[in-house]
């Protein structure tokens, strides 16, 4: 064992440079923690196997002030449409709601051979997001979130080539919260060495080291499935070429992706199981080969193909995510599954989303160890209900199921579009715990629900007129935001009641934050107002929603909003869409990553106080 002067000691260790390893690394860079990420690659990722970012991922990036990139080079998805077997809905391919669409009939050809086009459906829920459903290569994605964790931390944090031998923890020196108990082997240009930290991330993909070195399984299904993926310019008369589409065939399975630019498409083909073929034995012959038979009778050729593979997947979880609170598990380290859903990045950099802010408020003094308790509480029934969702997709997805079951393509296509507030990653409730309390979560805003994602709505800013969103004003800078709805307070009783309300919060925030500490660093106020934004002055506003802050102690006047009539956006109607009554007001509790942690009325200010102290460091 090497004495500790011949250790290096970090924060934070992260294995595997990876999406949920990048994301943590933005919230640790933004809390200004020690931390190296380690990865075994020689360099940045060139290529992925992920590229659907769903919405949820989009307001992930757009909290961190990085979605300008995304949107811009993205492919925007709009459209869904469901192809199937054309024997399936009859030889002539039926008149779909849709215009069903069937060559094989047209050409006269056999009926056990062919596609259809069954359905068309919006590729995402209208009003589910205000922001869309994209695609953009995990490279891409991944160059994007180092650019931002580089910018911040203002020096490079990822050390590339780095061979990860062993973690262990000393259970024993994990008791004291300041111990760097956990001990990280590691091979660079063939040598050894010993670095220390007082947690680890293991990012490090289905194979995990980390994982294997504590000990840790991964539970569920005992046999793989085989994919392969391909990026080609395609030479093809298939009509729906531009458009996300899933095929069901009696020749296999496939989800086509436009991908960025004009040309370039992606093809997620499922292999057969029945031939024993290991993902390493698979050609990219074999893929061409099985992508003409699935979109026979169309033509599909290939210009050129820039990138491919074949990987096996199974349907797993690990059996533990986290030793004593010192190691966690995030990304296909501790969940596998298929990629039909397009889920699998968007879970992970969501992993570490959520463990990123909680370790660095942890390691900033400014919230208690067991604040870290929650990350497994909330992700592991992530996994394991994205597990059970992806197995019920793979069942649908199965020809033989189908005929089986006798699922009919309506049937397919009425399940996806149900299933599309899930992948769209909107329909994640975290349960109650410290952070999540639900006594009387919904009496104050009929339409919020506490343990979800805040959604958007349009307000207008009050100091300058400007149309915006509300989750623009609730950056992820790993403060919690207190949102009070306080109405018209042109009223005498509504500007009396934001006076009180005002005051008590000023008490609480000032309990919360370290002496010396910018006022709105651990708890941020927001103000939303109702009524007519041209008779409202400054001069009418608390304090308390205008504090001095910055290097040159100037007046913040970001944080007022009023729900009004804008110059150039229309009305936004946010008190309706949250339903909160402007006659009556509410307060919202949001966390750093920006889900709902409590509602109550504005005569409820004094139960924040509580709230809070069952996580957080005092200092006033």
């Amino acid at each position: 064992m090497p004495s500790p002067r011949q250790f290096t000691d970090y924060d934070v260790l992260i294995v595997g440079g990876g999406s949920a390893g990048l994301c943590a690394g933005i919230w640790l860079a933004r809390c200004g923690i020690s931390f190296k990420i380690l990865e075994r690659r020689d360099g940045p990722m060139r290529h992925g196997q992920a590229d659907g970012v769903q919405c949820r991922t989009v307001e992930v990036f757009e909290s961190f002030g990085i979605e300008g990139a995304l949107l811009r080079e993205a492919y925007h998805v709009l459209e869904l449409a469901f192809w199937a077997p054309s024997d399936s809905i009859g030889l002539d391919g039926g008149d779909c709601a849709s215009g069903g669409l069937s060559k094989l009939a047209k050409a006269g050809g056999q009926k056990s051979r062919g596609i259809t086009r069954t359905h068309y459906a919006p590729d995402t829920e209208p009003g589910i997001s205000h922001m869309p459903h994209v695609i953009l290569n995990q490279a891409r994605m991944n160059s994007i979130m180092t650019e931002e964790m580089t910018r911040v931390a203002e020096k490079d944090m990822i050390e590339y080539g780095v061979e990860v031998l062993d973690v262990s923890v000393d259970y024993e020196q994990a008791k004291d919260p300041d111990a760097y108990c956990v001990g990280v082997t590691v091979r660079r240009d063939g040598d050894t060495k010993h670095m220390r930290a007082k947690y680890v991330i293991g990012c490090d993909g289905a194979h995990s080291i980390v994982r294997k070195s504590l000990g840790f399984k991964m539970i569920g299904d005992s046999r793989d499935a085989i994919w392969g993926v391909m990026d080609v310019y395609p030479r093809t008369d298939f009509p729906d070429i531009r458009k996300k589409v899933l095929i069901n065939s009696e020749a296999g399975n496939m989800v086509v992706i436009p991908r960025e630019g004009d040309y370039l498409v992606r093809f997620y083909i499922e292999m057969p199981q029945h031939t024993g073929a290991a993902a390493a034995d698979i050609t990219l012959a074999d893929l061409h080969e099985k992508a003409r038979l699935i979109f026979q009778p169309y033509k599909m050729e290939f210009a050129d193909t820039t990138w491919w593979s074949a990987y096996a997947i199974g349907q797993r979880r690990a059996d533990h995510f986290t030793a004593s609170h010192r190691v966690f598990l995030t990304g296909d380290a501790c969940h596998t599954h298929s990629p039909k859903a397009g889920q699998g990045m968007n879970v992970s950099l969501q992993d570490g989303y959520n463990l990123g802010w909680k370790l660095g408020t942890v390691l900033r003094g400014r919230a208690k160890p067991t604040l870290l308790e929650t990350y497994v509480l909330e992700r592991q029934k992530v996994a394991t209900d994205l597990i059970e969702f992806d197995r019920y997709f793979t069942q649908l997805f199965s020809t033989a199921y189908r005929k089986e079951h006798g699922i009919t393509p309506e049937h397919f296509h009425e399940q996806f579009v149900k299933s599309g507030r899930y992948t769209a990653g909107q329909a994640l409730k975290y349960d109650e715990s410290v952070i999540v309390c639900l006594d009387g979560a919904r009496s104050s805003a009929q339409n919020l629900e506490v343990g979800m994602r805040f959604p958007s709505a349009q307000v207008v800013r009050v100091c300058d007129a400007k149309a915006m969103q509300l989750v623009r004003a609730l950056p992820s800078d790993s403060s919690w935001h207190i949102v009070v709805f306080a109405g018209d307070i042109r009223g005498a009783e509504a500007s009396e009641n934001l006076d009180q309300v005002s005051r008590k919060l000023s008490k609480i925030v000032h309990k919360f934050t370290p002496e010396g500490a910018q006022s709105d660093s651990i708890l941020h106020m927001v103000l939303v107002l109702s009524g007519k934004r041209t008779d409202i002055e400054v001069a009418q506003i608390p304090e308390a929603f205008t504090p001095i802050i910055g290097r040159l102690k100037l007046k913040c006047l970001l944080n007022i909003f009023i729900d009004d009539q804008s110059y150039n956006s229309g009305h936004g109607h946010a008190y309706d869409a949250y339903g909160v009554k402007p006659n009556d007001g509410a307060l919202v509790v949001i966390r750093p990553d920006q889900y709902i942690a409590k509602v109550c009325s504005l005569g409820e200010v004094e139960q924040l106080d509580s709230f809070f102290a069952g996580f957080m460091e005092t200092f006033g």
